[in-house]
C-alpha cells in the first residue's frame, strides 16, 4: 500500500446512472426516493435518457477517471484498490462497502465525484454512506478527500479546456466570444444552507473558480474574455426558487444583445454525465442553433493530467494527515461542521460520516 497507509482502499462515491432502457425507471425511483412522484411523471421527465439508449455516460466516465487516478498513483509507487460506489444505481454504497468489508478493509478513503460543497454534492453523500454502514453493521472507518474545485489542478485543467475551446474561433472574433461558465442549479435555500458565511456558499465557490480561470486565461490570450455564470438542470416544483439564470434563457438574451459566438464551460461537473451531454450538448446547443449562434462546449476536467495529478496529491495528503505527518486543517473541509452543507438553513440532519461534532 506504500504511501496510502492507513487506507486499505479508495472509494469513488458517485451519483450512478442507468446502463440500459430497463434501468431508467428504477433508477429514477431511487434518485427521487421519498418524494412520491408517480411512475408516469418519472418516465416523462427521464425521456432524455432514452435518447442515449437508456444509458448514462457517467458510469464509463467514472471508470476512466478511476483508471487514470490508479495509473497516476502507481506511477508514484502507490498501488491500492480503487472501487466505485453509487447513491442511485449499482453498485450501491451498501454493495461496495459489503465487498470491502469481506475483503478485510478497515479504513477507506472516499473521493466524491462532486468538486464543490453543498447539500446535494456533499452532505447527502455522507448521509448515504453513514446509512450504508449502519445497514451493514460494518466496522469500516471512512475518511474523505475535501472539496477540490478551488484547487490548482482543477483550475489549471479548466483554463486549458477553455483555451482549447476559444482556439476553435477565428482570431478576429475570439475577443467577442461570450464565455458561459455553467453549473448545476440548486434551490436558493440550499445555496444559503451550504455555509453560514456567504463566502462559503455554493454560488460563491463557483464565482471564485470562474474568476481564477479568467485571471489565468487573460495573459495567455492577450485579452480578458467576457464571461458570466449560468445554470442548468433545474428540477422540482416551479414555485421553489433555484439559482439563475438558466443557460437557455441566457443564450436567448445574449443573442438579442447581438452576441454571435458562445462557449459553455461545464465547470460545475467533473466529467461528461447526463447534465453535460443532454443539458449542454443537446438542449443548449439546440437553443443556440435556433438563435444562429456559433456554439462550442468546452471539455470537462475529466482525465486532464493536471486534474488527475491534483486528485493524487489530495489523496496522498489525506493519508499523510491520517498518519499524523501533516497537521489536520479543518479549513480543508475534511470534516463538515453540523451547520454546513444543509438542504436549507437550520434544516434537520441525519447522521453523516466525516462530521465535525466537536
Amino acid at each position: 500500500m506504500g504511501g496510502l497507509a492507513p487506507y486499505d482502499a479508495i472509494l469513488v462515491a458517485s451519483y450512478g446512472g442507468p446502463e440500459g432502457p430497463d434501468d431508467v425507471l428504477p433508477f429514477m425511483r431511487n434518485a427521487t426516493g421519498g418524494r412520491g412522484i408517480p411512475d408516469e411523471r418519472l418516465l416523462e421527465v427521464s425521456g432524455h435518457y432514452q435518447r442515449f439508449g437508456g444509458r448514462s455516460p457517467i458510469n464509463e466516465r467514472n471508470a476512466e477517471l478511476m483508471d487514470a487516478l490508479g495509473a497516476e498513483l502507481r506511477h508514484r509507487g502507490i498501488d491500492v484498490p480503487i472501487v466505485i460506489g453509487n447513491r442511485n444505481w449499482h453498485p450501491f454504497f451498501t454493495e461496495t462497502l459489503r465487498d470491502l468489508d469481506a475483503s478485510g478493509a478497515k479504513r477507506v478513503l472516499v473521493l466524491i465525484t462532486a468538486a464543490y460543497k453543498s447539500y446535494s454534492s456533499c452532505r447527502q453523500y455522507r448521509e448515504n454512506l453513514a446509512a450504508a454502514l449502519d445497514e451493514l453493521d460494518s466496522p469500516i472507518s471512512i475518511d474523505r478527500v475535501g472539496p477540490y474545485a478551488e484547487t490548482e489542478g482543477f483550475v489549471r485543467a479548466t483554463i486549458a479546456n477553455v483555451e482549447d475551446a476559444l482556439g476553435l474561433f477565428g482570431d478576429e472574433v475570439r475577443p467577442g466570444v461570450r464565455v458561459l461558465f455553467v453549473t448545476h442549479s440548486i434551490p436558493t435555500a440550499m445555496n444559503e444552507g451550504t455555509d453560514p458565511d456567504p463566502d462559503g456558499s455554493y454560488a460563491a465557490q463557483h464565482q471564485r473558480v470562474a474568476e481564477r480561470v479568467v485571471a489565468g486565461l487573460t495573459p495567455r490570450l492577450g485579452f480578458e474574455p467576457r464571461w458570466e455564470i449560468a445554470y442548468c438542470s433545474r428540477s422540482g416544483a416551479p414555485h421553489i426558487p433555484w439559482l439563475e439564470p438558466d443557460v437557455n434563457d441566457r443564450l436567448e438574451e445574449l443573442a438579442a444583445d447581438g452576441v454571435r459566438e458562445v462557449i459553455t464551460v461545464p465547470f460545475g461537473f467533473v466529467n461528461d454525465h447526463m447534465e453535460v451531454v443532454y443539458d449542454l450538448d443537446t438542449e443548449a446547443k439546440a437553443t443556440a442553433d435556433g438563435l444562429g449562434l456559433h456554439y462550442v462546449r468546452a471539455a470537462t476536467v475529466g482525465t486532464h493530467p493536471a486534474f488527475i495529478a491534483e486528485l493524487a496529491d489530495r489523496v496522498e495528503q489525506r493519508a499523510a494527515i491520517a498518519r499524523g505527518e501533516v497537521p489536520f486543517d479543518a479549513a480543508d473541509h475534511l470534516l463538515c461542521p453540523p451547520d454546513h452543507c444543509l438542504s436549507r438553513p437550520g434544516a434537520p440532519t441525519l447522521p453523516a460520516v466525516c462530521e465535525d461534532d466537536r
